[in-house]
């Protein structure tokens, strides 16, 4: 089977990818352990005349994510969510092309230019753990302050929630602005214990810009 970009995007450490986890998503696209249909296999598609039999166990296969890409916006914020929103399995991939378009371009500069010229990764860091439990209905604050680039670059940021990921599939918007290192989400109402995930996307002002990522999982409790 082909894959080969996906597999080795999803081992590059940008601090999204967990390789143990395939099923959280990141650069190398999203995947759930379950038995896919035949039909789902393209069992007419080209496969060399070697017939396509259908899956007897659970495999590693496409997850579908739902994703709204920001545009800039003319006035206000400098970004703003688009018009139209995106649901395919593929979209579990590129959702994050700029990001790893532009690491691919950095990297080539790695090679040809010396280390002062060339733009390098920011180091994305968050103001508190990787892992925290909040109250249902209570407002926490999610912070990457510490986040600093070796090449002394500024640094943008976005805050978001990945709803396909946890068990909380309900989108939490930030309490505020999401394109700034420290924002506020509302726990939901919940009857028992949830999880959901929050990524930064802390990305750097050089040429090409380099986005690092940092990834929060909030228990929530219920009351």
């Amino acid at each position: 089977m082909e894959g080969d970009t996906p597999a080795f995007l999803g081992l590059i450490p940008n601090g999204l990818n967990t390789p143990e986890r395939p099923d959280w998503g990141g650069w190398g696209g999203r995947y759930r352990l379950y038995t896919p249909r035949l039909e789902d296999t393209d069992p007419k598609g080209f496969n060399g005349g070697v017939p396509v039999e259908p899956e007897t166990r659970p495999i590693w296969t496409n997850a579908v994510d739902r994703y709204t890409p920001y545009d800039p916006a003319a006035h206000g914020r400098p970004i703003k969510l688009g018009k139209q929103s995106f649901e395919d399995f593929r979209v579990t991939l590129w959702r994050w092309r700029d990001a790893y378009q532009n690491d691919f371009a950095a990297r080539i500069g790695w090679t040809t230019l010396p280390y002062e010229k060339a733009n390098h990764p920011p180091v994305a860091r968050l103001g508190h753990p990787d892992h925290l439990t909040v109250k249902a209905g209570e407002t926490f604050v999610l912070s990457a302050e510490p986040s600093t680039d070796p090449d002394g670059d500024s640094l943008s940021f976005l805050w978001f929630h990945y709803p396909e990921v946890g068990s909380w599939t309900s989108p939490i918007a930030p309490a505020g602005a999401e394109n700034v290192y420290r924002t506020a989400f509302k726990a939901p109402q919940v009857t028992r214990p949830e999880t959901a995930h929050f990524i930064v996307a802390v990305t750097d002002k050089g040429a090409p810009p380099i986005t690092r990522y940092r990834r929060v999982v909030v228990t929530i409790l219920p009351r």
